[in-house]
């Protein structure tokens, strides 16, 4: 069991206000369950709940008054991966796919996948075809991107980060992402919080990993490989990073670094090691 813990303030500028839309509750999946959660706003307001139906997404919609706004969101969330042998997830032919994952092979905004398609294929085209071609990606953006902190922005897409050599782990994300498809293996972005990794890195954030379809189901992979994918919880799931803001504010508004913390409980028998031989999943089989 983690124990997730988000807090978020802003100064909300303009006497009209300001509108968000926050992405930060942990998602409820066939292998992941919320079983305790408290939401604290400072201001008198009566915030809208909706979820995404099809990954478990959850999405909080509010209008803040003038003023500092806080945002305090906690909960006691249950990991229950589906475990998966490495050498039996195959890839999908585009005809077999079911078709709510078609929309993650395409080019999106931050992958453009359509202008990897020579490098994919000069770099991974003799790989085995499967997990371990996938795997073979994210060890090829881990060698060829060093993670560094405030060396990226939000317009900054997989090929700029392909240029640059240097990103933070949504980078790592997207320019993997973009390697799948290119290869015609769908691919997408999940937030989480960074369990697990160095406190060289920087205080506990939000964390950015990557799901590529194979076999059945959606297995995860750690894209930037700073963290420990077992404590990795599902927040948001999107095409890339434009999907998944874990804030997104209409409004003249300031705002302070997240807090955010994940602590696993000690005695509930889950075990989180650095490496697991196992190919993770909190999805179900796709119908």
């Amino acid at each position: 069991m983690i124990d997730y813990k988000v807090s978020l303030e802003y100064e909300v500028l303009d006497q009209a206000g300001a509108d968000f839309i926050f992405n930060i509750h942990a998602a409820t999946t066939a292998h992941q369950t919320v079983t305790a959660e408290q939401l604290i706003i400072n201001q008198e307001l009566t915030p809208e709940i909706a979820a995404d139906t099809s990954t478990g997404s959850r999405f909080m919609r509010l209008h803040a008054n003038p003023g500092v706004l806080i945002v305090t969101y906690h909960a006691m969330v249950t990991v229950d991966h589906h475990l998966a042998e490495p050498d039996t997830l195959q890839e999908v032919p585009i005809r077999c796919l079911p078709l709510g994952v078609m929309p993650y092979l395409y080019p999106s905004r931050y992958c453009q996948s359509d202008r990897l398609m020579k490098l994919a294929l000069a770099e991974f085209n003799g790989v085995w075809a499967g997990y371990s071609r996938v795997l073979a990606i994210q060890h090829w953006v881990q060698k060829h991107l060093t993670f560094s902190s405030n060396t990226t922005n939000s317009t900054t897409s997989a090929v700029d980060s392909l240029i640059d050599r240097v990103g933070v782990c949504r980078d790592f994300a997207h320019l993997m992402i973009a390697l799948c498809r290119a290869l015609n293996i769908p691919a997408r972005i999940v937030t989480a919080t960074d369990f697990g990794a160095s406190a060289a890195l920087g205080p506990p954030d939000f964390h950015a990993y990557v799901e590529a379809y194979l076999g059945d189901r959606w297995y995860l992979f750690d894209a930037s490989g700073t963290g420990i994918p077992m404590g990795f919880i599902r927040v948001g799931t999107g095409r890339d990073a434009a999907d998944v803001a874990f804030a997104t504010i209409f409004g003249a508004v300031t705002s302070k670094a997240p807090f955010v913390e994940a602590t696993a409980m000690s005695g509930d028998g889950l075990v989180l090691p650095h490496h697991c031989r196992h190919a993770l999943s909190t999805t179900s089989a796709a119908p």
